[in-house]
């Protein structure tokens, strides 16, 4: 069988709780599970008995949601996280995003490599550019231009190359009878200097199994492209329809071709979002009981909801648990600049109360299916044999029943239809993706 016509898959790490920030109130869910670093690490061994590729952390160094009613979305500490994670796994990938904007890239560049060789080669680095202007103040900074931001992140990520790479791969001598820990003729600075940034180094750390961690990006747009193709082996992105998930794709591929790379080279994981039950009624209940735990949040989405159908909703003009009058509907029509658009109206055209599409996940930032193993497995298979990805950064709902379900339920599924990997293909990140080894960076001046 070849590797195109298996799918990779990201366990995407939020918080503790799961996709919706009212999860923490969810029976049978720790409330406490933010600080319990245990959480982390019991869904991580799920998901490695599941083979997933890896586990995935975004993160925004700012607090950026109201704390009352909600979680965080971020875990304390990425990092520290994952640490934690790569004491008890052995084969499952660990990735997780760091700023270009806010970290300087030596010190990116050792927790990164330092946690490579730790785990045994396992790592990945999400590389992203930051223009959350919270993040900007707890720096003391103000928000770049996206100019700015992405020419340093160029300069970072080679930067962060370059020391990763400063160690020759056999300078780790440990010669215990001639005295000699390693060869410092192997160990050299890398002296680059850039508009923005600059580093001597060498790094104080060999390389790992893997060579050096497996470089990510999120982000699109033209900057975006240009950044994948140059370093990426993977890329996180959020398309909401098949059609826009293969152009991003064909468009990170072509990147890859311009800097005179194999396209197959970079992984495009598209973001999804599931809630599983053995109906799809128990799984839209599922959800409706999310969403009472935040009523506060309700004529909100109802407004947004009018939006993207181009009819002003709210909730002291129409009930939420009844359809659409038809009156109402024949006016109604699939705002052309939201691609979800279009199926919140085919929901409301079928005779689903505002409530009802609203549980189905129309206005979350990724495609959501609430439904059975089989029907969240069809959606995966479609898109993948559609050419849409390479893999799926998933998210459950909830954590702390989401994973274990989608372990045990749908990933046999996927498996039997030939879809999904049995066992693991090697040790290393790059094994498991199928990337090229790298080391280092071949250029000695920051090129851009």
């Amino acid at each position: 069988m070849s590797k195109r016509s298996e799918m990779q898959l990201a366990l995407q790490m939020v918080s503790g709780y799961g996709a919706e920030f009212s999860a923490w109130r969810m029976p049978g869910t720790d409330p406490g599970a933010y600080t319990n670093t245990d959480s982390y690490v019991e869904r991580a061994k799920l998901a490695e008995k599941g083979k997933f590729h890896m586990i995935f952390i975004a993160d925004t160094p700012a607090l950026t949601v109201n704390l009352g009613p909600q979680t965080p979305m971020f875990p304390m500490d990425p990092m520290l996280a994952l640490m934690a994670v790569a004491r008890e796994t052995t084969h499952i990938g660990l990735v997780a995003t760091l700023s270009t904007t806010f970290n300087y890239p030596y010190n990116i560049a050792r927790q990164f490599k330092a946690l490579d060789v730790i785990s045994h080669g396992r790592v990945g680095w999400n590389a992203v550019t930051t223009s959350d202007p919270a993040a900007a103040a707890n720096f003391g900074a103000r928000v770049a231009s996206r100019q700015e931001r992405y020419d340093r992140a160029h300069e970072s990520i080679q930067i962060v190359q370059s020391l990763w790479g400063s160690w020759e791969s056999d300078a780790w001598t440990l010669d215990v009878e001639g005295g000699e820990f390693a060869d410092m003729n192997k160990i050299r600075p890398i002296n680059l200097q850039g508009q923005y940034y600059a580093s001597r180094g060498p790094l104080p750390i060999p390389p790992s199994e893997q060579g050096q961690p497996v470089i990510f990006q999120a982000g699109g747009g033209i900057e975006g492209l240009e950044l994948a193709g140059k370093y990426a082996s993977g890329v996180y992105a959020n398309p909401y329809d098949i059609e826009s998930a293969r152009e991003h794709r064909q468009a990170i591929q072509q990147s890859a071709i311009r800097f005179g790379r194999n396209p197959d080279d970079i992984k495009m994981f598209a973001g999804f979002m599931f809630s599983l039950a053995a109906t799809e009624e128990e799984a839209l209940e599922r959800r409706k009981q999310l969403m009472s735990f935040n009523p506060e949040e309700i004529p909100h989405r109802v407004s947004y909801l009018g939006s993207m159908i181009g009819i002003p909703l709210s909730v002291n003009s129409v009930d939420i648990d009844k359809p659409l009058e038809p009156n109402l509907l024949k006016n109604a029509y699939a705002n052309p600049m939201d691609p979800r658009s279009a199926r919140a109206l085919k929901l409301l055209l079928e005779g689903l109360t505002i409530r009802e599409v609203l549980a189905h996940g129309v206005i979350n930032y990724h495609p959501v299916v609430a439904g059975t193993p089989v029907q969240v497995a069809d959606f995966l298979e479609e898109w993948f044999l559609a050419g849409a990805c390479d893999g799926f950064s998933v998210v459950p709902d909830i954590s702390f029943d989401g994973v274990a379900d989608f372990v045990n339920m749908v990933v046999p599924i996927l498996q039997e239809r030939g879809l999904f990997h049995r066992e693991y293909e090697g040790k290393t990140l790059r094994e498991n993706m199928g990337v090229p080894y790298e080391y280092g960076m071949r250029e000695n001046e920051i090129t851009r």
